[in-house]
């Protein structure tokens, strides 16, 4: 059912120029969603996740989209999504066809302001992770994300967290990548875009 008009429905949804406001305290990051949908159709449509190794300061062993903050000498926050997904996975960025962003997502516990920048790939590469941030590449169909889209509870560290998840079997998506995942998944069945929101 995705491989219906999927671009065409998420480049008229999607805004085309994102202008993200962050607070006087947030710091701003660009991510990028990568939807792999071979151009033969022999494949149904998946997202490409990663999940971070488990020393680095900021959400280790997390699942994430492949991004990061922005650096002075981005021209902008796309440009900072695809260099960041070109660095942590070997991602050229002739290869991703930028389609929009969706709305930007805050994170309360490391202040910082994400946009994120859904890229379509007509071609699977061959992944080069980062082994310094990169512990695994994961993909999956978005068929199957849906089907494993909840809501949860839980107690952490700086309080508690309530929001969307997907348990993917041996690995759970919550957070920040899984609003950004539910606000992308929200634009495929023909809902309207989310506002912002705090993970």
């Amino acid at each position: 059912m995705y491989r219906v008009d999927l671009r065409r429905r998420l480049a008229g949804a999607l805004e085309p120029e994102p202008r993200p406001e962050p607070g006087p305290n947030d710091r701003l990051a660009g991510v990028l969603v990568p939807i792999v949908e071979p151009a033969d159709g022999a494949r149904e449509p998946t997202i490409v996740f990663t999940r971070r190794t488990e020393h680095l300061p900021r959400h280790a062993g997390e699942i994430s989209f492949p991004g990061g903050i922005r650096h002075e000498d981005d021209a902008d926050l796309r440009a900072t999504a695809l260099r960041e997904a070109d660095e942590e996975l070997g991602l050229a960025p002739s290869a991703v066809e930028i389609v929009g962003a969706l709305p930007s997502v805050h994170t309360f516990v490391s202040g910082i302001l994400i946009v994120p920048f859904v890229g379509m790939l007509d071609v699977r590469p061959v992944f080069t992770p980062y082994e310094g941030e990169i512990a695994e590449v994961l993909e999956y169909e978005l068929a199957a994300l849906e089907r494993a889209e909840g809501t949860v509870e839980f107690r952490r560290e700086e309080g508690v967290y309530r929001g969307y998840a997907y348990d993917m079997g041996a690995h759970t998506i919550w957070g920040a990548t899984a609003r950004i995942l539910h606000d992308l998944l929200d634009v495929v069945r023909g809902g309207s875009r989310a506002g912002k929101e705090t993970a």
